[in-house]
């Protein structure tokens, strides 16, 4: 992996965390809030991504509209899934088990799919970085249903997400790095898409929006500018890295997501969750590793 592919992955690695800080902190019901979120995010990018890559999107083939389009319904289902999710289980549980299962999944389906190098390095790498995330969302205590409700929901909505970020990371790394999409416009689409699926739900529980909109500004301010931004860098860095390297690469995040949920939000137990942290930090290494 490049040098600038690498500050990319990292860049973003913690802007995703920030940005999930401030989704678990928001009030506000899921679609209401995603919706919110997403029309934010379109009006945000809209002049970066227009203005700088306005001119390809005449020339776009319908394979990259169909890539998109199934891009906007991934993600729709990941962030409902994800806000309902913080809103029954601590952060530092949904986060680990989603980030741990997701990059599992998405390395694996990008070797065989793809076809991309995987040696026994980057095997050690992802080896290590899901056994941090595992460490972090509760280690094999956490498997205990009767131990705690929060930790077992936490545990399957985690793995739900995983499934999904798995399936968006395949979707759109397949996009940037083999079909040529430019990963600003992609994203961009993929945004403004979302806000026209979500429409009519956001029509029909319009006061839950405007609820949203009063109470939550900050944090759908903060999702809106910063969550686009961490993901056209990972989408950036897959044009100059495979899928299967860069994606289980992202979970450098749980270093900054274990801290603030043992610290900002009380959520306890930050010796375990640290040694986890450092698990994934070696699995990093093991990944950006010349090999």
């Amino acid at each position: 992996m490049t040098l600038v592919a690498l500050a990319m992955v990292l860049g973003a690695a913690i802007l995703h965390a920030l940005w999930n800080l401030a989704a678990k902190q928001a009030r506000s019901s899921g679609v209401a809030f995603v919706w919110s979120c997403s029309l934010l995010s379109t009006v945000i990018w809209a002049l970066p991504a227009l203005w700088l890559e306005g001119d390809r999107l005449p020339g776009l083939p319908p394979g990259v509209w169909l890539l998109a389009a199934s891009s906007a319904v991934l993600h729709v289902i990941y962030f409902v899934a994800l806000r309902y999710a913080y809103s029954i289980a601590d952060l530092s549980v949904v986060y680990p088990v989603a980030r741990g299962a997701g990059p599992l999944m998405s390395a694996g389906c990008a070797v065989l799919l793809f076809g991309e190098p995987f040696g026994w390095v980057p095997a050690l790498g992802l080896l290590l970085i899901v056994s941090g995330c595992f460490t972090i969302g509760g280690g094999w205590t956490a498997l205990s249903v009767r131990r705690d409700s929060r930790i077992a929901s936490g545990l399957g909505w985690g793995a739900f997400i995983g499934l999904f970020i798995a399936a968006y990371t395949l979707n759109d790394g397949y996009a940037v790095r083999y079909q040529g999409a430019n990963p600003l416009l992609f994203d961009w689409l993929g945004i403004s898409l979302r806000v026209v699926i979500l429409a009519p739900w956001a029509w029909a529980g319009r006061s839950e929006v405007v609820q949203a909109l009063r109470l939550d500004w900050r944090p759908i301010l903060i999702v809106a500018a910063i969550s686009p931004l961490a993901y056209i860098l990972v989408l950036y860095a897959m044009t100059w890295a495979p899928v299967s390297v860069v994606a289980p690469m992202r979970e450098v995040s749980m270093l900054v997501a274990a801290f603030l949920g043992a610290r900002l939000l009380k959520e306890g137990e930050l010796p375990r969750r640290l040694f986890g942290a450092a698990l994934i930090a070696l699995g990093v290494v093991a990944l950006a590793w010349p090999h």
